[in-house]
């Protein structure tokens, strides 16, 4: 269990829930648990084990108490949590953005598989959302071709994100206000304005905070094929959004500050206020990947 990804996100999970928390407070019970990490009855009792264990949490009875709050050292590593398609995800967009890598470079799955220590099975998975979308084209003998990222294509995928997400950020406005949604909002409304706060030392953490708002939006939707397109502009936007690092701390204030303006406006569940912010951030989201793309990964 305890070399599971799965596992190991619900023990993160679980030590931002205690962070939380006030010394010496119960925890909620299993039950509330199995919900608010969205794992087995099993893997919470197998967290609860350890934090046990570990001396974050003692037995008072029945229940288990806070006895000491989380440190960073308590915490897995980021690439002990993912999945194997995420890890391969993190992999291949690190190694187009770090490589010489331009279009028309033709990439082979199994060797591919060799590099990133994962089977070819994995990779041909994850190519294939990228083939769908017109950025690579699949060639005999498990061969791909990479189409290159253009202002157009940009531009298109920024038209349909306009569209999928306006309607999830509708949806999302619809749902009841004991919704876990809206318990997930407030934390990453609580996250922005402390990386704010701290914005010169901690502003390469603008990427995953900007994933976090924008995927939970789009599961409102509870619409398939929405939640899959996003996997795929998520990808390109947080690695190409790195190519172009001059003004990146100043991009990320930007950016943030439309974040909270657009939390508010869900907040006040005024359909027009949402849809007009949403278009306002999409609008410099779009700018900001077409000047990334246009500069290229070596600044071309």
């Amino acid at each position: 269990m305890k070399g599971n990804a799965v596992y190991k996100r619900a023990f993160n999970g679980c030590l931002e829930l205690l962070s939380g928390l006030d010394m010496g407070t119960h925890l909620p019970s299993e039950a509330d648990l199995v919900q608010e990490l969205n794992v087995s009855r099993t893997t919470v009792r197998s967290v609860l084990s350890s934090l046990t264990k570990n001396g974050i949490l003692a037995l008072d009875g029945a229940r288990r108490q806070l006895i000491r709050h989380p440190e960073k050292s308590d915490y897995f590593p980021d690439t002990q949590t993912m999945s194997a398609g995420a890890a391969v995800e993190r992999r291949f967009m690190e190694w187009i953005l770090q490589g010489d890598f331009r279009a028309g470079q033709l990439l082979n799955s199994a060797e591919l598989a060799r590099q990133f220590g994962t089977s070819t099975t994995t990779i041909r998975e994850y190519l294939s959302h990228f083939q769908h979308y017109g950025l690579l084209e699949r060639r005999p003998n498990s061969a791909w071709v990479y189409k290159g990222m253009t202002p157009e294509f940009a531009g298109e995928i920024y038209d349909v994100r306009e569209m999928f997400e306006a309607r999830s950020a509708r949806d999302f406005i619809e749902l009841p206000a004991e919704s876990a949604e809206w318990k997930a909002l407030d934390d990453i409304e609580a996250r922005h304005h402390h990386l704010l706060a701290n914005i010169e030392a901690r502003h390469p953490e603008f990427p995953a905070l900007d994933e976090a708002l924008h995927r939970l939006i789009h599961k409102a939707s509870g619409n398939r094929f929405i939640i899959d397109f996003y996997e795929v502009i998520s990808a390109i936007f947080h690695y190409t959004y790195q190519w172009n690092r001059d003004d990146e701390q100043q991009r990320s204030i930007v950016a943030l500050n439309e974040h909270l303006a657009y939390i508010a406006a869900l907040r006040s569940r005024d359909p027009r206020a949402v849809d007009a912010r949403c278009r306002a951030h999409l609008k410099t989201a779009r700018a900001t990947l077409i000047r990334s793309i246009r500069l290229g990964p070596f600044g071309a």
